[in-house]
């Protein structure tokens, strides 16, 4: 029997994505694994407060850029894969070295356009507005050292339509996180998508687009638009590659 996964995530805010993810293995993935800690680089982080609602062990990170006592954390309380769930910091290279293929990131953008240092939060989709841009979406993506540089396990697009605000896109895009990321990271704990030593994704991610999940259409529509029965078949699945 595959033993149950065991997450971490790290935070920097709200914790919107935190949530996603409780409820995720709380419910569909229940089987997969348990989401056993949640780190913080800020002490009044409304993650470090879902977390504990859900009686998950919580830390703020005193020192986010020693590695080592991150390591350390992780491997006291036999973490297996850890998730970024809108986490600022750059993650110590002692932490992706220790859990290469173990650690995920999601970004509101379709990278690699509009990543790297400082593109979060709000500057991320004023950019996007200002570029023109048509389509925008999620990002989730292996970690390496460098910001939003790392393999891409899976994309989702967003419209940008007309008269967003930078605050309307965002809105959009994040309906989008809280479905991708979940998908992914319980699809990496449990094996079915790993980082291959060739420095590739490999696996299967499968989407569930259907009648029966039109929460995965609304993306590709404007909100005010009445959602299709079923998308395209080689839009409902990202994986195999």
């Amino acid at each position: 029997m595959t033993p149950r996964a065991r997450l971490g995530v790290l935070a920097s805010g709200g914790g919107s994505n935190l949530q996603a993810l409780l409820d995720h293995f709380a419910g569909s993935a229940q089987s997969v694994g348990d989401i056993v800690w949640v780190g913080a680089d800020k002490p009044d982080a409304g993650a470090l407060m879902r977390a504990r609602s859900h009686g998950v062990a919580t830390e703020v990170l005193t020192a986010p850029s020693d590695g080592d006592a991150l390591v350390r954390t992780l491997q006291n309380l036999r973490v297996d894969t850890l998730v970024l769930a809108g986490y600022l910091k750059l993650l110590p290279a002692e932490v992706v070295r220790a859990f290469r293929g173990r650690v995920i990131n999601v970004h509101p953008a379709l990278l690699p356009a509009f990543g790297g240092p400082g593109m979060y939060g709000q500057r991320i989709h004023r950019a996007v507005l200002a570029h023109g841009a048509t389509v925008t979406g999620v990002t989730v993506h292996f970690v390496d050292e460098v910001y939003d540089r790392g393999p891409i396990i899976a994309q989702w697009p967003v419209p940008v339509l007309p008269g967003d605000t930078p605050a309307l896109l965002a809105a959009r895009v994040l309906r989008v996180e809280h479905q991708l990321l979940p998908l992914c990271a319980s699809a990496v704990a449990s094996g079915a998508v790993l980082l291959g030593d060739d420095n590739r994704v490999h696996g299967e991610l499968p989407v569930p687009v259907s009648p029966a999940a039109p929460e995965w259409q609304f993306a590709l529509t404007p909100d005010d638009t009445t959602l299709p029965a079923l998308l395209p078949g080689h839009v409902a699945r990202l994986f195999p590659r």
